[in-house]
């Protein structure tokens, strides 16, 4: 299932839209909250690129975990574990492009969740 352009959908640890929609890859912006994280997760069907455009966030990938700050990107490849989580006192937001032969949401693997979910 995609998602529609231009609506913001809201979950537990902020919100996010989808900006462009094509068959092979979409385009949306992410505003994590302040304390939130996003659950540690991996896509089977697509990659990831994420570029930061507000705030300092901490990225896990696989075994990795790091800060990263403005205009910083991070290539997420296909069955990767990651995570963002923002641990500050104002919104991390990214710009995440999508690319893969399937963008559905429920093409995500929960691994941690803080919030319950799977």
């Amino acid at each position: 299932m995609m998602n529609a352009i231009g609506i913001i959908y809201k979950r537990p640890w902020g919100s996010y839209e989808t900006l462009v929609i094509s068959e092979n890859y979409q385009v949306k912006k992410i505003i994590v909250k302040p304390k939130q994280k996003l659950s540690l997760q991996k896509h089977f069907k697509r990659s990831e690129h994420w570029i930061i455009i507000e705030g300092t966030p901490i990225v896990t990938l696989d075994d990795n975990k790091k800060e990263f700050m403005k205009n910083d990107h991070i290539f997420i490849p296909k069955e990767s574990f990651h995570r963002i989580e923002n641990p500050n006192s104002h919104n991390v937001v990214f710009i995440e492009v999508q690319h893969g032969e399937y963008l559905g949401e429920d093409d995500i693997v929960r691994i941690d969740d803080i919030y319950g979910r799977e």
